[in-house]
C-alpha cells in the first residue's frame, strides 16, 4: 500500500458557522465529514453530500463565498445536511488508503447513515447530492437502498457518455485537465484557488482505476434506481457529454418515478465552488422540496407545463 499525504488543517471555522466535524461508523471504517443543523431540534430531513475525485467533504461548505454554502443553507431551510469523505479520504484513508470500489463505496454510505440515523433524527429521511464521482456513488447508493426512507437524488458533473480521450480519465493528461475541472476562471470568487488547498486530496488507486467504466455501470444500475433523480450540467462542462439526445437517452436508462434535468448557466465543473453555487444549491433544495411534496401526498410529481409525463421533464435550462 501507498503512503498519502494528509491535507493541510482547514482554517479555523467562524465562531457563527453552523458547520463542525463528524464521523460515522461504516461498518468498522470510519468516515470522517462535516454536519451543520437546524435550529429546530429534529430536521424536515436530511441532506447528504458526495463529494467528487480529488475533493473532499469541505467542497460542499465553500470558504470563498460563504452564500455559496450548501451545508449551511440547508440547515437556514430547516434540514440536517451532512457532507462525508467518501471512502479513501479524510479519516478513512488511514484505513484504506488505495480506497474502495464503486460498489463498496455504496454500501459503506448506507452504514455510515445508518449510524447517523441511531444517533440523531432524521425527519422525512435522507437526501442524496452527489457531484462528479460521487454522483456515481450517490446512483449507487440509491441502487442498492432496499429499506425505505430514500427521497431522492440530487446529482451535478455526471452523464453516461465521456468527451474527453482516455488518458485524461486515467490522469495521464497533465495540465489539460485542469481546465476542465474549473473551466474559466472568472467563474469562481476571489480567495477560492487558495483555499481550494484544503480541500484536494489524491483520488484512490481503486477509485481511479474505475473511473473509465462508468457508461457500462450506468446502464446496469439505473433501472434499478426508483427514486425521483435529477440531473444538472454546468454550462462550461468538459468531462461529459450533455446534449440533449446524450442527456434524454441516459434519463431514459432510470426507473425513476420523476426524472429532472436542468444545464445551469454562468458554471463550470466544480459547481458548488463557483459565482452560480448558490443558485445551484437553492434548486437543489426545490427539488429535496417537490420529493417531500411526491412523498407527503403519494403521488407524482406534477409535469412541466406542456403536459410531458413527471419522468421525461426536465426542470428547464437556465440559459
Amino acid at each position: 500500500m501507498t503512503q498519502r499525504s494528509s491535507n493541510p488543517p482547514m482554517p479555523a471555522a467562524r465562531d457563527d458557522d453552523p458547520v463542525r466535524g463528524i464521523e460515522a461508523d461504516a461498518g468498522g471504517l470510519t468516515l470522517s465529514g462535516l454536519l451543520a443543523l437546524p435550529e429546530a431540534s429534529v430536521p424536515r430531513a436530511v441532506l447528504v453530500a458526495l463529494h467528487g475525485g480529488g475533493m473532499r467533504a469541505g467542497y460542499f461548505h465553500g470558504r470563498a463565498d460563504p452564500a455559496g454554502s450548501l451545508l449551511s443553507l440547508a440547515a437556514s431551510h430547516g434540514y440536517a445536511a451532512l457532507a462525508l469523505d467518501r471512502p479513501g479520504y479524510g479519516a478513512s484513508a488511514r484505513q484504506v488508503p488505495d480506497g474502495t470500489g464503486l460498489a463498496e463505496q455504496a454500501v459503506r454510505v448506507r452504514q455510515a447513515l445508518s449510524d447517523y440515523a441511531r444517533r440523531l433524527p432524521t425527519g422525512a429521511g435522507f437526501f442524496l447530492v452527489g457531484h462528479s464521482l460521487g454522483g456515481k456513488v450517490a446512483l449507487s447508493t440509491a441502487a442498492g437502498w432496499n429499506d425505505g426512507g430514500l427521497l431522492g437524488v440530487d446529482v451535478s458533473g455526471i452523464s453516461d457518455r465521456w468527451a474527453v480521450e482516455p488518458g485524461l480519465l486515467t490522469g495521464s493528461g497533465g495540465r489539460r485537465s485542469r481546465g476542465l475541472h474549473w473551466g474559466p476562471l472568472s467563474l469562481y470568487p476571489p480567495g477560492t484557488f487558495r483555499l481550494a488547498q484544503y480541500l484536494v486530496a489524491p483520488i484512490p488507486g481503486k477509485e481511479a482505476a474505475e473511473i473509465p467504466d462508468w457508461p457500462r455501470r450506468y446502464a446496469e444500475l439505473a433501472c434499478t434506481v426508483q427514486v425521483p433523480v435529477r440531473f444538472t450540467f454546468a454550462e462550461h462542462e468538459r468531462w461529459w457529454r450533455c446534449d440533449a439526445a446524450t442527456v434524454e437517452a441516459m434519463a431514459a436508462r432510470l426507473a425513476s418515478p420523476v426524472v429532472r434535468t436542468a444545464h445551469l448557466a454562468g458554471a463550470g465543473h466544480n459547481i458548488s465552488l463557483g459565482r452560480a453555487a448558490r443558485s445551484y444549491h437553492l434548486r437543489v433544495l426545490a427539488f429535496l422540496e417537490e420529493c417531500l411534496t411526491g412523498r407527503e401526498t403519494s403521488c407524482p410529481a406534477p409535469a412541466r407545463d406542456g403536459g410531458a409525463s413527471p419522468k421525461a421533464a426536465p426542470s428547464g435550462p437556465s440559459r
